[in-house]
């Protein structure tokens, strides 16, 4: 086997990884979704706003602790302002 056909066989082994955890990725986006709808619907009854900055900064926070890399806290900061965003505008 040559080297340049192990290096696709190792490239098309990640693609498959990426491929699987990409899903178990979206089956986790849709859970939160359903916890921030879920969320939304009881704000009324205790006449909170919908948004909540303190909340945000508290996520972000906790995104720090869980970080163990390789992915810097910036890049985790920007993935869940679009996540965040994301959420904010779900119809429920």
């Amino acid at each position: 086997m040559t080297e340049d056909t192990n290096a696709q066989e190792q490239i098309a082994l990640h693609r498959a990884n990426i491929d699987a955890i990409d899903c178990k990725l979206v089956g986790l986006l849709n859970e939160r979704a359903a916890e921030s709808l879920a969320i939304r619907g009881l704000k009324p009854a205790v006449h909170w706003g919908l948004y909540d900055p303190k909340r945000e900064e508290e996520i972000f926070a906790n995104l720090a602790r869980c970080n163990q890399g390789p992915l810097y806290g910036e890049n985790l900061r920007e993935i869940y302002e679009a996540i965040l965003h994301v959420m904010k505008e779900l119809r429920g």
